[in-house]
């Protein structure tokens, strides 16, 4: 006698009544909701932000306001906005101007000279202590570069007076040596971006050395080791882990640098300068000094400035777009 088993369905989930699956979603909150309960949680950061928000309100973004003189005949007696509209008169008058293309031509001269030069030393010298072994050396050497940093820009500029001067400065006292002539260096307007741009890089290469030394720390040991394991050399090793490594910050440095290619800092530029030189020292930075406080041209000034400002606008953008689309990397997505 055979034994017959019966298999019984499995019972059926019970059927969810009309509406129960929306029940069972969690309720939408609103993002207005949502910032309130953020703002409660996280009240003590949002406290942090003030201070600095209030800094950029008060002193950079309530100042651009006043750029409207710039389309106006300014007159102290009536204010920025009340004065009267002339449209980009003043625009036409620096463009007429005979000194507009040397303005331009100077400057841009000068910035691009400085950023060449300021941007592949620290890169060179960062690379060159980070394959020092030598604790101490390596010490010395970075108090050595960065120390001259904290030098004040007036203190530079007297001591690169000193040392280029034709009767007291060493270097003519060193030339003199070989039989060649003493030479008026400030006095020469062919010397003067040499002077400028190799005194602003002994002043600043050991501080931007530091930026890409905390780079090269950050890059994995494994990669070098994994590279000794393979035979490369100290110099494969440099090529191919070191300056991958730090590519996404010299990218970021470079866009920055050509980004304020055309707001070259007026101070050194200003205390370099003397009558003989300023066929190359005269740049806008100096120009819209001259015209906006000796001149008493505010209008005028504050046109020239803000061309200057459109300029490096666009430049910020362009290079930040060339860089993201070539190294992927970028100051913003």
């Amino acid at each position: 006698m055979s034994a017959t088993f019966e298999v019984k369905p499995a019972p059926a989930p019970p059927a969810s009544r009309p509406g129960e699956t929306a029940a069972r979603k969690p309720p939408r909150t609103s993002r207005r909701t949502q910032a309130r309960r953020s703002l409660r949680r996280h009240w003590q950061l949002y406290l942090l932000i003030i201070p600095p928000l209030a800094y950029f309100v008060i002193f950079k973004y309530v100042p651009i306001t006043n750029a409207v003189i710039a389309f106006k005949d300014y007159s102290p007696v009536k204010g920025p906005w009340g004065s009267d509209w002339v449209g980009f008169k003043n625009f036409e008058l620096f463009f007429q101007n005979p000194v507009f293309w040397t303005l331009v031509k100077n400057t841009f001269l000068l910035s691009v000279y400085t950023v060449l030069a300021s941007f592949p030393i620290p890169i060179i010298l960062a690379i060159a202590l980070n394959e020092i072994r030598n604790g101490r050396f390596k010490k010395t050497v970075q108090l050595v570069t960065y120390a001259p940093y904290f030098i004040s820009t007036v203190v530079v500029v007297s001591m690169t007076i000193l040392v280029l001067s034709p009767r007291l400065g060493f270097v003519n006292d060193a030339i003199g040596l070989f039989g060649v002539p003493s030479i008026d260096f400030l006095g020469r307007p062919d010397y003067f971006r040499h002077i400028y741009v190799w005194s602003d890089v002994w002043q600043t290469t050991g501080y931007s050395a530091v930026i890409y030394l905390a780079a090269l720390s950050g890059i994995d040991p494994a990669l070098h080791e994994s590279a000794r394991i393979d035979g490369a050399s100290r110099l494969q090793r440099i090529r191919n882990v070191d300056l991958p490594g730090i590519m996404p910050t010299a990218v970021i440095i470079l866009v920055l640098g050509v980004g304020n290619i055309m707001s070259i800092g007026f101070e050194k530029a200003f205390l370099l300068q003397n009558p003989l030189n300023t066929a190359q020292s005269e740049i806008i930075a100096t120009y819209v000094y001259k015209t906006g406080l000796l001149n008493a041209d505010f209008s005028m000034a504050t046109a020239i400035g803000l061309f200057n400002s459109v300029i490096n606008l666009f430049l910020l953008l362009g290079v930040n777009f060339a860089a993201k689309r070539i190294t992927g990397n970028g100051l913003w997505s």
